[in-house]
């Protein structure tokens, strides 16, 4: 009766965290160490005796000084791509070709019917550096379609099976197949690599869902309330939806239409589709491939293929009526380009529709590789360059072998990029990256990895400072989707997301910042993630 009498003097919130060191929005005040949640948002920020002797919630917690963030976005991932892969082989570890055969061999074990398939391998890891071919899973796995897709998803190794599943017949698009004696290797890549991929038959609604489930709660183990998923159909964006509002997927999603037709005719309105987990309100687009499948295109040959550019995907004239019907209809465009080739097409693309002075946002996704002379193209017409910090980190072993050691100074800038418009988002782009954002903000400050190597860095002149790589996992990245006045600071009226951790980031040792935990994810002032 006592605690219901000193209720009635209080009023209600639902969540209180208290003795915490919060950011707001970016720096720890003394004064700032608690937190009132009401209805999904943030409805006080104040000291603990003020908030406390003010709201009584039923949910309280105590966060023993450990440190509140704005919870973690993810500003570009696959989502959706990342959960249906979780029913692949791993092969992110595999040092070898004879370690992909062990590794498929297991899974064979596990699942003796069907298609095998495995996701995440890397020759750029390898003693011997070069693509496989598929004479040895054709003899291990005969008549059985195997598909396995490279680390950066533009690339697949597939036996002579799944090749005919997919009927894949010469000739394919120059560059799209790695040919010996007139015959396919078994090496895909691109528009031809999509193909076999798109032929693996689809999992059930069911056992889709469940992938989706797990693939959230991954996430918020990881810190995330928030992500990016970059390139959907209208199917997939509507499950999604449904899963949001059951409350089966409580991770808000930035959601970025596939350039199809049927997406185009749903969604393709004077508005964006919005709701308080779900936006739609962007086109994906591909400008080439990837560095690591030596698929970027480049001005200039590839300094360990010569004479290989790499392969432009899209057209100029293709972007050019993609650009022109987003921005007839207010919808960004975000497109992916790494070599410095494309970079250029799509930032010229962007200029022939875009005024000097706007405020579309449109975006170019990694610019892992900008010419010298491209930079200020950034600036000028106001094009955001939207970075992933763990690419330069798992890149940069090879990339002045692909690049040369003059090109490779205008690769990963990405502190030079963040100057040209004073912000930028970060993401992971997983499953190509591990989900977890705390690798994003070390690779961010320290450009090495996990290891610590080099103990110089990798070209940290464009590293970026920590409270910039913060605001590019937090504001930068709601910013980007144009959700900056709803999330990404901890500030009165904003959604109560936040991310919990166990180390202040901004001044923590930095062979500290990988062992730090997530303590608990709150997303919509719930709590959605608890460490054991």
């Amino acid at each position: 009766m006592g605690m219901e009498s000193c209720h009635d003097l209080k009023m209600k919130a639902d969540l209180i965290i208290f003795n915490a060191k919060i950011f707001i929005p970016d720096q720890v005040s003394p004064a700032i160490n608690c937190i009132a949640v009401k209805d999904g948002k943030i409805l006080r920020i104040g000291s603990d005796n003020e908030i406390r002797s003010r709201y009584w919630a039923p949910e309280n917690i105590n966060a023993s000084k450990a440190f509140v963030y704005p919870g973690f976005n993810d500003a570009h991932s696959h989502f959706t791509g990342y959960a249906l892969s979780l029913r692949y082989a791993d092969l992110t570890q595999a040092h070898s070709f004879s370690d992909i055969i062990e590794i498929i061999e297991g899974y064979r074990k596990q699942h003796p019917d069907g298609w095998i398939m495995g996701w995440g391998w890397d020759q750029n890891n390898w003693q011997v550096k070069e693509f496989p071919d598929n004479k040895l899973i054709n003899k291990l796995f005969p008549g059985v379609p195997v598909v396995l897709v490279r680390i950066d998803g533009h690339a697949v190794l597939a036996s002579d099976a799944a090749i005919e599943a997919a009927g894949i017949k010469a000739p394919v698009k120059k560059g799209e197949a790695i040919l010996r004696n007139n015959s396919f290797t078994g090496i895909f890549l691109e528009t031809s690599a999509d193909k076999i991929r798109n032929a693996i038959p689809k999992p059930t609604l069911s056992e889709t869902i469940e992938y989706l489930m797990v693939a959230t709660k991954l996430c918020h183990e990881v810190g995330l309330t928030s992500v990016t998923d970059a390139g959907l159909e209208k199917s997939e964006i509507l499950l999604l939806d449904s899963l949001q509002k059951a409350g089966k997927i409580t991770l808000r999603v930035d959601a970025w239409l596939s350039p199809t037709q049927e997406n185009y005719d749903y969604f393709l309105k004077d508005s964006v589709y919005q709701t308080p987990f779900l936006r739609v309100g962007a086109i994906k687009m591909y400008a080439d491939g990837a560095l690591g499948s030596r698929g970027a295109c480049l001005l200039s040959p590839y300094s360990d293929d010569s004479p290989n550019r790499g392969i432009l995907v899209t057209t100029a004239s293709e972007m050019d009526a993609v650009c022109k019907l987003a921005y007839d209809h207010g919808f960004q465009v975000n497109t992916h380009a790494i070599g410095d080739s494309a970079v250029r097409m799509v930032l010229h693309a962007y200029a022939r529709i875009l005024q000097p002075e706007n405020d579309r946002r449109w975006r170019i996704e990694h610019a892992q590789v900008v010419n010298e002379n491209d930079f200020g193209w950034f600036a000028k017409y106001h094009i955001i360059p939207s970075i992933q910090a763990t690419h330069a980190t798992s890149d940069m072993d090879w990339a002045e072998r692909r690049l040369g050691p003059q090109r490779v100074k205008d690769a990963y800038a990405y502190n030079r990029l963040l100057l040209q418009n004073g912000w930028l988002p970060n993401g992971t782009d997983f499953p190509i990256e591990s989900i977890a954002p705390i690798k994003t903000f070390y690779a961010s400050v320290a450009r090495k990895d996990a290891n610590g190597q080099p103990e110089e860095g990798f070209m940290m002149e464009n590293a970026l400072s920590r409270e910039d790589a913060l605001k590019s996992m937090t504001i930068w990245a709601a910013k980007a989707s144009f959700s900056e006045k709803v999330k990404g600071t901890i500030e009165e009226g904003k959604a109560a997301d936040f991310t919990i951790l166990n180390t202040n980031l901004l001044n923590a040792a930095e062979d500290k910042l990988l062992k730090s935990k997530v303590l608990y994810t709150v997303v919509d002032g719930k709590i959605v993630y608890k460490a054991k």
